[in-house]
């Protein structure tokens, strides 16, 4: 009989998530037509990871959010963060990444608040900014007619290579007080 292990890892391959070890079970009982138990699973998982331990490989398998994914090995974060950025600055439009950046400071805000704040229509950055995974409707608004609220998603703070949200720039480091007019006072 053929071992599991290639299945294990072109399942794990080709989830866009991670995979739990219940979702691995389920599909190998499916091909093979026999059951596995979780010991099997875990330590063809043990042996996975061990392969790709190799210092030739660039990726690594990592447990992660209660299953299994394949991740770049973390001396390979630096020139993967630069092809995001560069990818991101092709992708989104200046009306996008302003509707972004909107989303990003408030954390919480509505279509109504984001027109008013450009002075636009927004309809289309929003829509292009939620297939990109880059916002997420986080709720609805207890203002009248219950609007929906917006926020920015962890693939949002994945891709611009942050881990929480106040690690943006605070908007103070973007003002120019040379072009102020009149005194300041402090």
């Amino acid at each position: 009989m053929e071992s599991p292990e290639l299945y294990i890892e072109a399942l794990i391959f080709s989830s866009e998530q991670s995979i739990r070890i219940e979702e691995i079970i389920y599909c190998l009982q499916s091909v093979f037509e026999r059951d596995f138990t979780r010991e099997e699973i875990i330590t063809s998982l043990g042996n996975i990871k061990l392969k790709y331990q190799d210092g030739n490989l660039a990726i690594e398998l990592i447990h992660i959010a209660n299953g299994y994914q394949f991740l770049t090995k973390k001396e390979y974060h630096a020139v993967i963060n630069l092809l995001q950025i560069q990818r991101s600055k092709k992708k989104l439009s200046p009306a996008a990444l302003e509707t972004l950046s909107i989303i990003a400071y408030k954390q919480q805000v509505t279509k109504l608040e984001i027109e008013q704040i450009r002075g636009v229509n927004s309809d289309y950055s929003i829509q292009k900014l939620l297939e990109k995974d880059l916002i997420t409707i986080i709720g609805k608004s207890e203002t009248v007619g219950r609007p929906i609220l917006y926020g920015p998603s962890q693939q949002f703070m994945d891709h611009f290579g942050i881990n929480s949200l106040s690690e943006l720039p605070q908007i103070k480091d973007f003002t120019d007080d040379s072009a102020s007019i009149g005194e300041q006072s402090e």
